[in-house]
């Protein structure tokens, strides 16, 4: 399973999405209606799913989906 698929189960299973809205373009926020607090929840989860730290400065730089499993892959390559 690649790293994209991942995080789009995350995202899905986490906080009840539609699995065909979770995409590599879709915003996190604005498409996906993630608020602060389940930006903090998400990147609690990456860290125990994939053992990549992402910090809260970094966290509110990602802006989609695909920008989350970039950061991902950067932080496991």
């Amino acid at each position: 399973m690649s790293i994209m698929e991942q995080i789009t189960e995350i995202l899905v299973e986490t906080f009840s999405l539609d699995p065909e809205e979770v995409t590599a373009d879709a915003r996190l926020e604005a498409d996906l209606g993630i608020n602060s607090l389940e930006l903090a929840e998400l990147a609690l989860r990456c860290d125990e799913e994939f053992g990549v730290e992402i910090d809260d400065e970094d966290i509110h730089r990602l802006i989609t989906v695909g920008d989350v499993a970039n950061y991902i892959e950067e932080k496991t390559a």
